[in-house]
């Protein structure tokens, strides 16, 4: 291996450079000059400014007021370094070393990457699933209410008290049979002519004007009510808000601050607005909601009917009505509400008379 090496050395008293020839040792660098003069520099008082890069010579530094300069220009001169003095060779840096460091960088971002990759795509949901239980209910109270004030502000809501009083009754009829009562579940209606509702953690839901005015039977609107009763009692929207959410806001959850609840309102509400929830979730929510239905003794045609009219009204739009844009599959549905609606024995009771009905469907005027 190479040990000598050409190169040109400064004083740092004048400009004037000399050629020299370097020759590396166990304990430093001994230089000699064509002038005839030798000089010894250890190691350790030895730093580097230059040949870092490919086609950059090496130059190398020695002293603080007085800085002498060495310049060699061979490529070679790390390796050789390396060779003879690899413990004091780690001080200097040439280009295949920060080829390498690009590399590990590269290769650390890669990896960075696919961990945040794996964290979204599976880590985040697959802890969100089994995080969900452990919320606060009061969290998740705080968290829905956030969502409501921006998904309904109260300048677009229907304030008929005694009216949502008696919707809100149908919803009590409904969860009577719960042996638990997670929320004190609230609905809200929205003056808003599209065909829609939405389940919001914490036990709110919101239907609009539009789907009022489409219902036919108080039956009707007990269906859809129970199918969005059910995402909230599975806590289906609430694992879907976690899964999109950062672990920094699955901590917080986790911990109950209310602050990071309301904060995250606004972003909640945009994606609930969009929010399609899994097949899985879909008819879990259409079985329980069904069995919902039979155990409060309402008749469960009334949940057939309403997704029928739903289907027809997709049918001569091309849009589809809101409410399918985030509820896909009505026709396998429809099929899952009349089988499971065969096999029930009940004797169904009147939620509310046709001219009560009627004057409730007013809500909004």
């Amino acid at each position: 291996m190479q040990t000598d090496f050409e190169g040109y050395y400064l004083d740092g008293r004048t400009a004037a450079r000399q050629k020299a020839v370097v020759r590396i040792t166990v304990t430093g660098l001994h230089i000699s000059t064509e002038s005839g003069t030798t000089h010894w520099w250890p190691y350790h008082e030895i730093r580097q400014t230059q040949g870092f890069y490919n086609g950059e010579p090496v130059r190398l530094e020695r002293g603080e007021s007085i800085c002498e300069v060495l310049l060699v220009p061979s490529a070679q001169f790390f390796e050789a370094l390396n060779h003879v003095v690899p413990t004091q060779a780690v001080q200097f840096h040439g280009p295949g070393r920060r080829s390498r460091r690009i590399t590990i960088i590269l290769l650390c971002a890669i990896g960075t990457i696919g961990i945040v990759a794996f964290l979204y795509f599976l880590g985040i949901p697959a802890i969100a699933s089994r995080a969900a239980p452990y919320v606060p209910a009061s969290w998740e109270e705080r968290l829905g209410q956030a969502i409501v004030e921006h998904l309904a502000p109260s300048g677009r809501r229907c304030h008929d008290e005694t009216r949502v009083l008696a919707i809100e009754k149908i919803t009590q009829i409904l969860t009577s049979s719960l042996s638990k009562k997670r929320y004190a579940f609230r609905v809200i209606v929205m003056n808003d002519p599209r065909v829609n509702a939405y389940a919001a953690p914490g036990g709110y839901i919101v239907i609009s004007r539009g789907l009022l005015e489409m219902v036919e039977t108080p039956e009707e609107l007990a269906g859809v009510l129970a199918h969005e009763l059910q995402h909230i009692i599975h806590q289906h929207v609430t694992c879907a808000l976690l899964q999109h959410a950062s672990i920094r806001l699955l901590l917080a959850a986790m911990a109950g601050d209310a602050n990071s609840a309301m904060s995250f309102g606004l972003e909640s509400a945009r994606f609930l607005a969009t929010l399609r929830y899994s097949r899985g979730h879909e008819e879990e929510a259409d079985r329980e909601a069904m069995k919902m239905v039979l155990s409060a003794r309402i008749d469960p045609r009334g949940m057939i009917t309403i997704f029928e009219k739903l289907r027809k009204e997709g049918e001569r739009s091309l849009r589809g009505p809101t409410y399918l844009s985030t509820h896909p599959n009505i026709e396998s549905r429809i099929k899952l509400f009349k089988s499971l609606a065969d096999h029930s024995h009940i004797v169904p009771v009147a939620l509310i008379e046709g001219d009560e009905w009627s004057d409730i469907r007013r809500l909004c005027e």
